[in-house]
This record gives structure tokens, sequence and C-alpha cells, in this order.
């Protein structure tokens, strides 16, 4: 009678091994999901629900979500098995697997927790001052250039996940934006600009957007690569919004280049994405 014991999570038949325990769940994802029961309990019947503290919940994830990142910007996703992930975070499996039911599940996590975290720094570096499109277009700009650690470390695992995302279209589909958010706020910008007379005529500003949003994004893979310089690349970028805002128009656009830098597009500044390398 012990071959026909089944597993309490999904009623699937438990073979006796012949060596060694017997096993209790049929997976170690059936043992992930009684885990999570015995810590979330179902409330007594004719209970109203109660919100339990996420706290302690999110910062686990997010441990869990910046191993990934760590290894991704250092070795590539290839590298990520959870078991690697669990090492790197300073966690058991089990509390992965807690976590996130599969790989896959983990992999999107971490990349929109990493969305929200550079829009978070982005909010803080970009001045949102619509007075100076110019100016403003310059900032968001500069937050594709890895122009310090923190950006250049979000680049490098930006770049992981795009090359991932050519072999995985379960995965591209969550990281290429179809609407391509990046060059709408761009366009967006330029749009502004141009009804207040401050671009140069004759301009199309979904072709500009699109131009400039590509450039600066293979703009900072080069300097990553040390094939170009910041400095080279910003006069490349000045080069480009010159034709836009001529002299006297939206003159912040070729101000002094430090003055807004950062590394993730703001989504709040018209946009719905994270600093992200899936518009382009």
């Amino acid at each position: 009678m012990r071959d026909e014991k089944r597993c309490p999570v999904c009623g699937a038949r438990l073979v006796r091994p012949e060596r060694g325990r017997p096993p209790v769940y049929c997976s170690r994802s059936c043992q992930a999901r009684a885990y999570r029961r015995r810590r979330q309990p179902l409330p007594e019947p004719g209970t109203p629900p109660v919100s339990r503290p996420t706290d302690v919940r999110a910062r686990q994830r997010l441990r869990i979500a910046e191993a990934v990142w760590r290894i991704a910007a250092g070795q590539g996703l290839e590298a990520a098995s959870m078991r690697r992930i669990a090492a790197e975070a300073k966690v058991s499996l089990r509390v992965v697997q807690y976590h996130f039911d599969s790989k896959h599940a983990l992999l999107v996590d971490a990349l929109r927790l990493l969305h929200e975290e550079n829009e978070r720094l982005a909010r803080a570096r970009i001045p949102y001052d619509m007075t100076d499109p110019g100016a403003l277009l310059r900032a968001v700009l500069d937050e594709f250039l890895p122009l310090d650690d923190q950006r250049a470390f979000a680049l490098r695992v930006f770049t992981a996940y795009y090359a991932r995302s050519l072999t995985d279209p379960a995965l591209a589909a969550v990281f290429l934006a179809a609407e391509q958010p990046l060059e709408r706020l761009v366009a967006d910008i330029i749009g502004m600009a141009e009804a207040a007379g401050a671009t140069a005529p004759g301009i199309d500003r979904t072709h500009e957007a699109d131009l400039l949003v590509s450039g600066a994004v293979g703009l900072g893979l080069d300097v990553l690569h040390d094939r170009r310089s910041l400095t080279d690349v910003r006069r490349v970028l000045d080069y480009h919004l010159a034709r836009i805002f001529p002299t006297g128009a939206g003159g912040g656009a070729a101000a002094d280049p430090g003055a807004g830098g950062g590394a993730a597009a703001d989504p709040g500044a018209g946009g719905d994405a994270g600093v992200g390398l899936e518009a382009g």
C-alpha cells in the first residue's frame, strides 16, 4: 500500500525508491508549493482578508534578483542556473524556488526589478523641465551612457538580456517592448519643442527619435568596449541634437554634458518602461 501514497499537493502517485526514505512530494516544485502553503495558511472561513506584511519577502526577492544581475553582467545569462543564483545570493536553492516557480519567471522578474530600480534613480537625476526641451532631451540621452559604475553595470545586464532574447522567444516577448516607449518618449519631447518653434524646420520627430535612441544605445556599448570615450560619444550626440535644436532654439541641447547624466531613461517623463535596451 505504500506504493499507493500520493503527493499531498498535486495527487500524483509516489513511488517508493529501492533505497532511502520514501518521498513525501512528487517533485521539488510541489515541495516548494507546500512550503508556501505552510508559510501562508488560508484564513478561517468568515474571516475578512488581512494584508500580510511583504517587506521581508520583497527584500529577499530583490536580493535574489541582484544575484541574477551580477551573474548576467559578469558571465552572461547562460551562467545563471538556479543553483548558481542561489549561491550568489547566499540563500538556499529552496528559498529561490519558494519565491520563483521557474528559472524563466526569475529572469523575467529580475529584469522588471532592474527597470524599477533604474527608473527610481533616473527620476532623481533627470530634471523635468519642459521649458527647455533641448536640455531635457540631452539628459534623457545621457541615461543610455555608462557614466559611472552603476550605469555601466545596468548596461551590461541589459546587454546580457538582449543576447539571451535572440534565442529565447518567451523572454524576448517580455524584453522587447513592441510599442517602443523610449522612442516615443524622445519623439514626444521633440514634438513639444517643435510646437514651441524650438526645432529646425522640416524634421521628422519619429525618425529623429529612432536615430537618437538606437545611436545612444550603440554608442554606450562602444564606451563599454573602450572603442570610444565618453567625450567622443557626447560630441556625436551634440552634433545630432544641434541639427534638431539650432543655435538659439532650445539652447540647452548643447549645454554642459555633465548636467544631467544618467543611465536609464525616465519613463515618468512620458514613457512606460524603465531604462531599457528593449527599445533599442
